[in-house]
């Protein structure tokens, strides 16, 4: 199975452009840190820490509908919806599934999965 690094997605309500235009269907790639750290340096974001999400999802939101490009006032525009649909989004394929090893349990013997905590890890 190939890694997957882009999602398709379809906007519950879509983007209206300044023509009229509704698009709703785009793609999303997966965060690297740089986009989670260099928008941190972005005075909108330091005035604002609302603003991250508009930086995040500009980085990250690759296509939307027949848009040449997607940035941040594009994502400015979005009716709430489905600027919300789309932080979902990020955040379900960004985040990590708990990881778990298989040990024996001490008091009894029988092989369990236990969740790896990365941080107590070394504690």
């Amino acid at each position: 199975m190939a890694f997957q690094t882009e999602y398709h997605f379809e906007l519950p309500r879509g983007y209206l452009d300044d023509s009229g235009t509704l698009h709703k269907e785009g793609t999303m790639r997966l965060a690297n840190a740089g986009d989670e750290i260099l928008p941190l340096k972005d005075p909108r974001v330091q005035q604002n820490p609302g603003y991250l999400t508009i930086i995040l999802l500009a980085r990250v939101v690759t296509k939307l509908g027949a848009l040449p490009a997607v940035d941040t006032k594009t994502i400015e525009k979005l009716f709430t919806m489905d600027l919300a649909f789309l932080q979902d989004l990020y955040q379900r394929i960004n985040t990590m599934e708990t990881p778990y090893y298989q040990s024996i349990c001490p008091h009894c013997g029988k092989e369990i999965s236990v969740p790896v905590n990365f941080m107590e890890a070394g504690q």
